[in-house]
């Protein structure tokens, strides 16, 4: 496990730059915070990373449930799932149609469905310290 400490809403983006390196196409990907704990800001760096979208075009998919942003070589699936409460919900979102070998689901909120705690390749832990301090936990690595 590796433990990073940010001090700005920066520092968690250019730390996603950063992460991008150790995904790969074909991974899932589970980020584990309460609202607000900055998992959307550190998407943003890893959309900008794969070259899929500017960080000032990354926003929470809370209502629309998955964004997707194209890269030339990985598209990115940012899935929100704090809406989702059954197995039957889950499963209109097709997330089963979405892998692909060149695409990668940044899941929030997956931890509340066992299949994605036993399917993730990376999980990302996401703890706000007060004020602008976050401290993120990374388990696993797909490359």
């Amino acid at each position: 496990m590796k433990t990073f400490t940010t001090h700005s809403a920066e520092e968690t983006t250019e730390l996603g730059r950063k992460l991008a390196a150790e995904l790969k196409p074909g991974s899932i990907v589970l980020l584990r915070g309460d609202l607000g704990a900055g998992k959307t800001t550190l998407i943003k760096g890893i959309a900008e990373a794969f070259h899929a979208a500017e960080a000032e075009a990354v926003t929470s998919p809370t209502f629309t449930l998955i964004h997707e942003y194209r890269g030339p070589e990985v598209t990115l699936f940012h899935i929100d799932l704090y809406r989702i409460d059954t197995q039957r919900e889950l499963d209109t979102l097709a997330l089963d149609d979405l892998m692909e070998p060149n695409t990668i689901l940044l899941i929030e909120w997956g931890e509340k469905f066992e299949r994605f705690q036993t399917e993730r390749d990376v999980e990302i832990a996401i703890e706000h310290l007060g004020g602008d301090d976050r401290r993120l936990k990374i388990k696993g690595s797909s490359r």
